[in-house]
This record gives C-alpha cells, sequence and structure tokens, in this order.
C-alpha cells in the first residue's frame, strides 16, 4: 500500500470541539494528530461532510490546548470517523 502521508502521526485522545454557523458544535475525541490535521470519532452525532470548514479546539482534561480555535477542513468521512486537514493562509 502506497503511504502519502506527508506528517508523522501521534496516538493521542483528547476532546475536539467543531463548530460551524451552519451546524453549531459538534464534540468528538481525536484519534490521531499530525502537523497536517487529525482523526477525529464523533459520537451520537452527525459528521459534517467532506469539504465543511470548521474551527476546532483541542481540549484536554483541565483546559484547552489551543486558547484560539483553528480553522480545519474535512477531507474524508468513513462512518463516524472523519479526517481534518489544517487549513494554512487566507484561503
Amino acid at each position: 500500500m502506497n503511504e502519502r502521508r506527508v506528517f508523522e502521526r501521534t496516538s493521542t485522545s483528547v476532546r475536539v470541539e467543531m463548530s460551524n454557523p451552519s451546524f453549531g458544535t459538534i464534540v468528538g475525541f481525536a484519534k490521531d494528530i499530525s502537523d497536517g490535521g487529525a482523526q477525529v470519532q464523533i459520537e451520537n452525532q452527525i459528521c459534517p461532510p467532506v469539504g465543511t470548514e470548521v474551527m476546532v479546539k483541542f481540549k484536554k482534561a483541565v483546559g484547552a490546548i489551543n486558547a484560539e480555535p483553528v480553522r480545519m477542513r474535512v477531507v474524508h468521512q468513513l462512518r463516524n470517523t472523519i479526517g481534518l486537514m489544517f487549513v494554512r493562509g487566507g484561503n
């Protein structure tokens, strides 16, 4: 199998809050994360469709990891798991 990943992934279990004006806030858990994005498992909520931009906060048990939400895009979806890619620049 051809591995296309550029960034090394790190396993994790961090709470993820994704928001978008069209659906509000969805909560999930990052299963792994890299410099390029994250794989997020969502339970009991509908996954946002591929191409959707979301503002994301990563949270640990005591507070947020990132103070300001970061812009990410849904790049793939399979059942209740989505792949998020960091959106860089002003696009």
